[in-house]
């Protein structure tokens, strides 16, 4: 898990198609998460088919203040979240309560480098790897132990990660063509040393990682492709506006040429 401050994390609008019950509302929450909260809630129910349980324990790697654990758990599972921060943790607590899922959802002080001695190994039917791998020193090491936590008989981790393409685009279009060109010639597909994150990923990158951890990936879907480029006056004041960037970035999510260009890219992998 990352010491370093994490990408920002929203949840869908309660009136979105497909969003969780309980996620936070907002345009722009909606606009930023809205593909994974979809993808990640038929997870959950695949998983809890295969698993012949209604209830799921789920883990949460750098969950912080709860924008997936608590809207997870209000679907029945039981969540815990393992966190480096202990202001996140105590924001987790609260929320927790507030939402009435106090019983459903645990916070433990950890790491991705000592996740499976705070977190049970092979403990957990799905993990939730969001927002963390990009900020690892080790990126392959800290999938290994977060992979760890699975159950062996079978079990589902959503993964989403910094998207190399995004920053290129996002930086060219900005006007900072060198940072752009830096980005692409960069392993970690980093603009310069001032960038704020350590690691980007591209879709193969990804799934060489998820396949080196011993578990086989499976969709994979483009998240922020249009919503980081959008002014956002346009989605805040014309309704329909919002409700055709989202359906456009739901469909444009699964395309290939799509997600090579995205700000995120979000995984789902199993155990084998």
């Amino acid at each position: 898990m990352p010491t370093q401050p994490r990408v920002r994390r929203g949840g869908a609008s309660g009136a979105s198609p497909g969003s969780l019950p309980g996620s936070p509302p907002g345009p722009h929450a909606e606009l930023r998460t809205g593909v994974v909260w979809q993808v990640l809630r038929q997870a959950l129910i695949a998983r809890s088919r295969a698993a012949g349980r209604e209830g799921l324990e789920v883990l949460d790697t750098g969950g912080g203040s709860g924008s997936f654990a608590v809207p997870v758990a209000r679907l029945g599972h039981q969540v815990t979240v393992v966190d480096p921060s202990p202001n996140a943790l105590f924001a987790l607590e609260r929320r927790a309560a507030e939402e009435g899922m106090e019983e459903r959802v645990r916070g433990l002080q950890g790491d991705t480098r000592d996740l499976l001695d705070v977190a049970e190994r092979g403990g957990y039917d799905m993990v939730l790897c969001h927002g963390v791998l990009e900020y690892v020193d080790d990126p392959a090491a800290g999938l290994r132990a977060v992979a760890g936590a699975l159950r062996d008989d079978g079990g589902t981790l959503s993964l989403l990660a910094a998207g190399t393409g995004g920053a290129v685009l996002s930086r060219a279009l900005a006007g900072r063509f060198a940072e752009a060109r830096r980005v692409l010639g960069d392993p970690a597909g980093r603009w310069g040393e001032a960038d704020p994150v350590p690691h980007r990923f591209s879709v193969e990158e990804l799934k060489a990682l998820v396949t080196d951890a011993g578990l086989v990936p499976g969709e994979v879907h483009g998240v922020r492709i249009f919503t980081d480029l959008v002014p956002g006056a346009l989605v805040d004041t014309e309704p329909e506006a919002l409700r055709e960037l989202t359906r456009l970035e739901a469909e444009a999510a699964v395309v290939p040429a799509f997600q090579a260009v995205a700000g995120e890219l979000h995984v789902l992998a199993e155990v084998p």
